[in-house]
């Protein structure tokens, strides 16, 4: 689109300049004379500001300065109106894409609030390939938030507004998370989520730690500061830093791996982990077990009885993650 601009502009510029050239030389006025008399011809307003009659040869190179100036002026506006209504209907069809796909969603994580802490939580998800839409207030924060990648979905609203929450599937979601700037209107927003998807896990970020009573009884399943995760983080790699280098690796490195939860169920209660072959046929450890009673079992042994309500901590693909949700779940 921007050299379809360029060219139209480097046309208009070239008839003006020829213009202004042949005045200049058939007619001798000056540059500025033959520039105003080139104008006035190509916008075809009338010469009633002349400097002096033209020449025959004058006339004539203005009959075809009118033709061609005329000829491109046309050119360009038909040539510019094509962009913008091209453009408009690439973004009607984009945006109806983006409607059915948003309308199909099932099962996804709904996170609310763009800015930079929603842009790092959407590539956390575009890199473990989970299905998600953005609720951002800000029009211009959508530039940065396509950027994340192809086919982001997306909706510019309030996520407070019930209507918007349900634009974005809520009632059918799996989770959300809320990391707007201001802790009331998280609450709100989990308020409103949670009367339309009560069973959904939610995730909220707290800003002001006196606000943390209202978060709560908004529905928060997790409460996250940021500033005090970012603390830790610096302790971490103070104290420990092979283990932050290798935990980064594995958010970071090629090869997908992640920490990842696998739920059981009573498909396969009271069944080992041994029984389970998890390593031999998918090819991930198990290094952690979250107990239905809310204890961890960190290095299960290969004998260790798996529990209706347990779930697995283990380091695997998102490819490992699938295979191993199916077998756990057929048993």
């Amino acid at each position: 689109m921007s050299r379809r601009i360029a060219q139209i502009i480097a046309l208009l510029a070239g008839v003006i300049a020829f213009g202004t050239a042949g005045f200049v030389t058939i007619e001798r006025f000056s540059v500025f004379d033959s520039l105003y008399m080139t104008v006035i011809t190509v916008a075809s307003v009338g010469f009633g500001e002349v400097p002096r009659e033209l020449s025959t040869a004058g006339r004539a190179f203005t009959m075809v300065l009118i033709v061609v100036g005329v000829g491109s002026m046309a050119y360009g506006l038909s040539a510019v109106t094509a962009l913008w209504v091209e453009g408009d209907i690439l973004n009607l069809r984009e945006k109806r894409r983006m409607e059915a796909r948003i309308a199909a969603l099932n099962d996804h994580i709904v996170v609310a609030g763009g800015g930079q802490t929603g842009r790092h939580i959407a590539g956390e998800l575009v890199k473990t390939r989970t299905p998600f839409i953005v609720i951002e207030q800000s029009v211009l924060e959508e530039e940065a938030i396509r950027k994340l990648g192809e086919g982001i979905l997306y909706i510019i609203g309030d996520a407070t507004s019930t209507e918007v929450l349900r634009s974005a599937r809520v009632p059918a979601a799996r989770g959300l998370i809320t990391c707007m700037p201001s802790d009331k209107d998280n609450v709100f927003t989990l308020l409103s989520a949670r009367e339309l998807n009560p069973s959904m896990r939610t995730v909220t970020r707290l800003v002001a730690d006196e606000s943390r009573p209202a978060l709560v009884r908004a529905g928060a399943d997790a409460i996250v500061s940021i500033p005090t995760i970012g603390a830790l983080r610096l302790a971490s790699v103070m104290l420990r830093p092979i283990v932050v280098s290798v935990l980064d690796a594995m958010l970071r490195e090629p090869g997908d791996v992640r920490v990842e939860e696998l739920a059981t169920g009573s498909g396969v209660a009271g069944q080992t982990l041994a029984g389970l072959k998890l390593r031999d046929r998918i090819g991930i450890v198990v290094f952690a077990v979250r107990q239905a009673d809310g204890r961890h079992a960190f290095n299960p042994p290969s004998q260790y009885v798996i529990r209706d309500g347990d779930v697995l901590i283990a380091c695997a693909t998102p490819e490992q993650v699938g295979a191993a949700r199916k077998v756990l779940a057929e048993g």
